[in-house]
């Protein structure tokens, strides 16, 4: 609809151009004009082979200079031809008497422009290819920056478990010789740890409550390992049980606080961890208690590493994550955009 309604702006001054400049008259402007504006529409559609047949990027400048010169010419000589003979057709037919003889006297005007609409045609398919074209490569470049990101999550979660099943399998292996029934006890708790984790650890996304369940069910397995010198306490109020966070996203943290904080205190402690709701945010913080004399590491983990890197791929600069290296007291924090299933 646009380029049709282009193309009777351009009959429309074309009229004009011809009354102007020639002896034409404004019916015969108008019977003559409209029927040739009307073709050669169709027969600049055609000027799109030609820019695929010398596209931009692979051609010679010079080539495609000739292609366009040779093409235009040869389409507005056609053109002009089926103006003949439409004015020799009205002249004959005292429609018009004498319209062959002004259109022939009008031949040159007309053919150059015919040149000039072809040429104008074959530019706008150049620059429609160029955004098509550009459209493409940014669609492409997004498509390999999901592809990237999801590559990057996923190998961000898979050093997560291996992880901590190196972990509990020492456990255990430590266990069987000490205490039988802890170490069966602990085996049931592991499986049972990973048939959750297998259900929820597919999923992207997954409820605070569901990550909370985890991380107590984890807890389970470690105070197994550690006895009275674990203990926990969680807090999620109501608000923040539906609101979706990474899976997982909480395991790292719990086994940082477990393995780099409790577990060098002689009388142990509590690992605190707490969701709470600030509006468009819920921040998740995980609390240990540390021992003073240890000397203190610069390194954060490889565990909280990944879950920063985890919250900086899907998030970007709407989630924060920060580290508090207290003298008896560690804590990690990260605060989230509120997502929920409904959202």
């Amino acid at each position: 609809m646009l380029y049709m309604a282009a193309w009777l702006m351009i009959a429309g001054l074309l009229c004009v151009l011809m009354v102007a400049t020639s002896d034409y008259g404004w019916i015969e402007a108008v019977s003559v004009i409209v029927p040739m504006a009307a073709l050669y529409a169709f027969m600049c559609l055609a000027s799109l082979y030609v820019c695929r047949s010398f596209p931009l990027q692979s051609t010679a400048f010079l080539n495609v200079v000739f292609a366009v010169m040779v093409s235009s010419a040869l389409s507005s000589a056609i053109w002009f031809a089926a103006g003949t003979g439409l004015t020799l057709a009205l002249d004959r037919g005292e429609v018009f008497p004498g319209l062959q003889h002004r259109y022939t006297t009008s031949g040159p005007l007309m053919f150059g422009i015919g040149m000039l609409l072809y040429i104008l045609g074959i530019v706008i398919h150049y620059l429609l290819i160029a955004f098509d074209l550009a459209r493409t490569a940014e669609r492409k470049a997004l498509e390999l920056q999901v592809l990237a990101r999801e590559a990057e999550l996923k190998a961000l979660r898979s050093q997560i478990q291996p992880h901590f099943l190196f972990n509990s399998l020492n456990s255990i292996s430590a266990l069987t010789a000490t205490d039988a029934s802890a170490a069966r006890s602990m085996s049931v708790r592991l499986a049972d740890f990973f048939r959750k984790t297998l259900k929820l650890g597919h999923e992207q996304f997954i409820p605070l409550a569901d990550e909370f369940a985890l991380a107590e069910n984890f807890l389970s397995i470690e105070k197994v390992r550690f006895g009275e010198r674990l203990a926990y306490e969680k807090h999620l109020s109501n608000e923040c049980e539906s609101i979706l966070v990474p899976s997982l996203i909480l395991q790292p943290m719990i086994e940082n606080a477990v393995n780099h904080g409790l577990a060098h205190l002689i009388s142990g402690g509590t690992i605190r961890i707490a969701a709470q709701k600030f509006g468009n945010v819920v921040q998740i913080r995980v609390t240990n208690p540390t021992d003073p004399d240890r000397p203190s590491s610069k390194s954060t983990g490889l565990g909280l590493a990944n879950v920063k890197r985890r919250i900086e791929t899907l998030y970007g600069n709407d989630a924060s994550f920060q580290i508090t290296n207290g003298t008896d007291e560690y804590s990690v924090e990260m605060r989230l955009p509120v997502t929920t299933k409904q959202s």
